[in-house]
């Protein structure tokens, strides 16, 4: 698969808006179908131009169904911003997006990712807010809550979550429409410390054990990867980590408890 059929199938929503202007600063030079006559690299063959552009923006109040190239790019986008936050790009934390993409999409796709994240990367005017707006627009709910889970990851990579990047996930999380106990609870899954499980359930340490059932319960749904099985299997090990984390919290919590 060349690199302009691979951008082409990868762009849906993320064609429009402030996404799409900063992955075709990104393509730059090296988007092979510009320069020999095929005409434009983020159509399909045999699609219509205008099922691409028309989904962003949309009067109707109906969230585009997010695919995985959308999650792909937006999650690229994202990535870059965190690794910049704390003014350094630890090779641990490239490593650590490398290894998962080729985890998640196989040798060949996580390698035109990677070289369109490095082009990304380069970038020095990107706008966290403008972003984020369009994916809170486009994205559902359990979609962004896994990107906000693969963001901390990339934090963590280097074996810390600075406070830099720390503040600009935090940033994301707002202006992406996370909650803050949302928020709290997948930041925990990359901490230790006494209160982690209470907080992964979000709920306080003054709960009750039916409080905490019942919280079980409601994160357990929120959580399963069934939730963003549109994405494509790629991404369920990610949703299933998740999903295992508010397990073992529950766990953690029963024995504490004694129930």
């Amino acid at each position: 698969m060349s690199f302009s059929k691979w951008i082409g199938g990868a762009l849906g929503w993320s064609f429009g808006g402030p996404i799409g202007a900063i992955i075709g600063v990104a393509l730059g030079s090296f988007v092979d179908s510009l320069s020999n006559g095929k005409g434009s690299p983020f159509l399909e063959e045999g699609e219509p131009q205008q099922r691409r552009r028309a989904t962003y923006g949309t009067q109707s109040g109906q969230r585009p169904q997010t695919q995985s190239g959308d999650f792909e790019l937006s999650l690229l986008i994202l990535a870059s911003i965190v690794i910049k936050a704390d003014g350094v790009q630890d090779q641990r934390e490239l490593d650590f997006v490398r290894q998962q993409f080729v985890s998640m999409y196989g040798k060949e796709r996580a390698n035109h990712a990677f070289r369109l994240f490095k082009n990304i990367s380069s970038q020095s005017n990107i706008s966290t807010r403008q972003v984020c707006l369009q994916i809170k627009q486009m994205m559902d709910h359990p979609s962004r809550l896994q990107l906000m889970h693969f963001l901390f990851g990339i934090a963590k990579a280097d074996g810390t979550v600075t406070e830099d990047e720390e503040r600009q996930i935090y940033t994301m999380a707002g202006y992406l429409g996370i909650s803050s106990r949302d928020y709290e609870s997948i930041k925990a899954m990359f901490y230790n410390s006494s209160d982690n499980a209470y907080k992964i359930l979000e709920i306080d340490k003054s709960a009750t054990v039916d409080e905490i059932k019942k919280a079980y319960r409601k994160m357990a749904k929120k959580y399963h990867p069934d939730k963003v099985i549109h994405l494509g299997k790629e991404h369920q090990v990610g949703a299933e980590e998740k999903f295992r984390q508010v397990q073992m919290a529950y766990e953690h919590l029963q024995k504490e408890r004694k129930f």
